[in-house]
């Protein structure tokens, strides 16, 4: 492994690190407390997710381009020429980051998770905190609901970040403002459609803190958990991630005119040296 890659890899590894560290944490702050300092506040807790993104964006962005979503990398390496050779290393990174930024969260709170147990006489193998470190459908939500809800809403997000990051958009925003934007967008999701099932939206924040939380206690709450809920919001992401960039490839990508534009440059120049050659 050269020690560019190494570097991508331990990027996108950092990335997830920064989410799930901004992100389970607010999380512990909505779940654990009472009164919960979010109890009427609901797009705080989005902003900070949101937050998040952005910061892991603008601390890694330059080394591996900030995917940080297993469903992004997909999307990516299907229309973007994102390396193929790459794409399970990234994915791998990715969870891994997840995986350390949930121990990192659980050193900081464990007291509190154990004292929430405590006063509401629950246990972690029964699912106690559980919320804090991985998604669970809402009351009233199948698994098989959830399934499709996670594929809709990863589909928007990736759709955003193709229009953001768009360099033929001429409506997507400069000055490296994009990473606020996509933030802004993960927060909207949230704020949105979150209560449908904690809007994992990234199979990476979901299943590498799931995995540590398997092993800090929460066994089979955790893995497979309850239904065999698990694969949900990784799957669900995944088949999302490909839909909304499929709908921007063809829905959006044709008609941008700066797109347009290029195209017909690019054939006329293909034109005059055909001309140039044959002459």
């Amino acid at each position: 492994m050269n020690r560019e890659f190494l570097g991508e890899l331990i990027s996108e590894a950092l990335a997830v690190f920064i989410i799930i560290a901004f992100g389970d944490s607010v999380a512990a702050m909505y779940l654990l407390y009472d009164p919960s300092p979010y109890l009427h506040a609901y797009w705080g807790v989005c902003i900070v997710w949101g937050l998040g993104v952005t910061v892991a964006i603008y601390a890694t962005g330059s080394v591996s381009g900030t995917h940080a979503n297993p469903a992004v990398t997909l999307a990516l390496a299907t229309y973007r020429a994102f390396p193929w050779k790459k794409v399970v290393p990234y994915w791998v990174a990715q969870i891994v980051g997840g995986f350390l930024g949930a121990a990192l969260v659980y050193a900081l709170y464990y007291p509190v998770i154990n004292h929430f147990n405590d006063l509401h006489q629950m246990t972690r193998t029964g699912g106690g905190g559980m919320g804090v470190f991985f998604t669970a459908p809402a009351p009233g939500i199948t698994i098989w609901h959830a399934f499709s809800d996670e594929i809709i809403l990863t589909a928007i997000l990736v759709f955003g970040i193709f229009a953001i990051t768009e360099q033929y958009n001429e409506m997507a925003p400069g000055a490296n403002f994009g990473a606020l934007i996509i933030g802004f967008l993960v927060a909207a999701i949230g704020a949105s459609m979150g209560y449908l099932e904690a809007w994992a939206i990234n199979p990476a924040r979901d299943l590498g803190p799931r995995m540590f939380a398997y092993i800090a206690g929460w066994h089979a709450s955790a893995l497979p958990a309850a239904g065999h809920y698990w694969w949900v919001p990784v799957a669900g992401p995944l088949i999302g991630g490909l839909l909304g960039a499929t709908a921007y490839e063809y829905l959006i990508y044709p008609f941008l005119p700066a797109q347009l534009r290029a195209q017909k440059a690019l054939q006329s120049k293909i034109v005059e040296e055909t001309i140039i050659i044959g002459k």
